[in-house]
């Protein structure tokens, strides 16, 4: 059954509409306070962070506000990445960690991310008995005023997630002489990366880093990563870096200005890892995942597992399956070796730690010829209407068309109000056709 209010990644859509609001913020912050509040007795405290969109001012003090009106502490970071949040909800020993966020999306949109104790982002059995909290009665869950909460700010949220990460890589490792462009799409990450780089010696060139409450993704970032690429190549840099509005995600470019996605650094990783018996298992990519990456990992001896589109699925399968790497085209790469989530900087100093022997990028990081592939997002006014018969029907004579010469995807997006259709083969006049059916079924 499907979930009311989680998506595929948390909760979210447009500010000030449906499950946006202060008034539903609160009923979350009561309501997953309370969860996790019965789950560990001795201590009753969440972390909260967000990124850079102006409606935080208004989502996190409703947020706070129900979280102490259960009984639940509460230490607020500031604008953080969100495996920053994950990474000291478990190091601070939290009951729960809420990322406020909507990640990749424009500035109006908005929306939260929830981690439990341990770092991780919920199952949907949690989800499920969260939501029937908070449709509950709300005077059941309001704690004795004597035990309200109380409410912290922390500073030093992005000092603490950059000491972390330091940590996992040697003491004598620098990025002297190394020219970066960086890219923070005005989001999460604007304080914390050009810091880190800079202490490790790098030349950094950045963009994305002026955030006004509504610039948040908006021609930068992975989602617009051109500017980058120039960037690389005016300045004469050795490799590009871009992330999104809560810096889960990493796009790069080499030094040519050529983009390297989610695929091809996880083709790169996975190669490196098992070269050095880093690598647990093999690697999971997801429905998205290019079929020129599983033909490499086959070709390196490498297992490859397909899960549903969405870093936490990745995660659930990698940790099933006992594997510690994995990811998605689009730009999330868990690295389970040291992170329970998707972390552009984490997988933006693994890759610089590779190229630190003044590799150049292009060869380091261009490890294999992907296939063909064209991605087209339709935005709808109701993501069921795959599900009518007339685009069932054209949907079905699309992969008929297709036959064995490639492959098609239809999925209904899990984070906003699109259709997304991706087609994959040798022959882009086939995959332009078969989208084009679909596309005129659903229009």
């Amino acid at each position: 059954m499907k979930n009311k209010y989680f998506g595929t990644d948390g909760i979210r859509g447009t500010v000030n509409q449906g499950n946006i609001t202060g008034e539903k913020f609160f009923k979350f912050g009561l309501a997953s306070g309370t969860y996790f509040k019965n789950q560990k007795k001795s201590k009753q405290v969440a972390i909260i962070a967000k990124d850079t969109r102006l409606s935080g001012y208004t989502l996190e003090p409703a947020l706070v506000s129900g979280l102490v009106s259960g009984g639940m502490h509460v230490f607020t970071l500031g604008p953080l990445p969100t495996n920053g949040l994950a990474m000291l909800t478990k190091s601070m020993k939290a009951n729960m960690g809420i990322m406020i966020t909507a990640s990749h999306n424009p500035y109006h949109d908005n929306g939260l991310k929830l981690f439990g104790p341990d770092g991780m982002k919920l199952s949907n059995q949690i989800e499920k008995k969260i939501e029937k909290l908070i449709d509950a009665k709300n005077t059941k869950q309001l704690t004795n005023p004597k035990f309200l909460g109380r409410v912290k700010r922390l500073e030093d949220g992005n000092d603490k997630y950059i000491k972390i990460l330091r940590k996992n890589f040697p003491k004598n490792f620098n990025l002297r002489g190394t020219k970066i462009v960086l890219d923070c799409a005005n989001g999460a990450g604007y304080k914390a990366a050009p810091k880190l780089l800079k202490d490790l010696g790098a030349k950094v060139i950045s963009i994305g880093i002026k955030p006004n409450g509504l610039n948040i993704n908006d021609k930068c970032g992975s989602t617009s990563p051109t500017r980058m690429c120039s960037a690389v190549k005016k300045n004469k840099a050795q490799v590009g870096i871009s992330f999104d509005g809560d810096a889960d995600r990493i796009i790069m470019c080499d030094e040519k200005g050529k983009i390297i996605d989610g695929d091809q650094i996880i083709a790169m990783l996975a190669r490196r890892w098992k070269s050095k018996r880093i690598l647990r298992g093999g690697v999971v990519g997801t429905l998205m995942s290019n079929y020129g990456l599983e033909n490499f990992l086959r070709n390196e001896k490498i297992k490859f597992y397909r899960s549903k589109v969405g870093d936490r699925y990745v995660k659930e399968l990698m940790k099933k399956l006992n594997f510690n790497l994995g990811g998605e085209q689009s730009g999330h790469v868990i690295l389970g070796k040291f992170a329970t989530t998707g972390d552009g900087l984490m997988v933006a100093l693994e890759v610089l730690f590779s190229l630190r022997k003044r590799k150049k990028a292009s060869k380091l990081l261009n490890v294999f010829k992907p296939l063909p592939q064209i991605l087209e997002n339709i935005t709808v006014k109701d993501k069921n209407i795959i599900d009518r018969f007339k685009c069932r029907i054209a949907i079905k004579m699309a992969k008929a068309l297709m036959g064995n010469a490639g492959r098609l995807l239809i999925r209904k997006s899990g984070t906003e109000s699109k259709i997304r259709i991706m087609g994959e083969s040798h022959d882009k006049r086939l995959i332009l056709e078969c989208i084009k059916m679909i596309k005129k079924s659903i229009k």
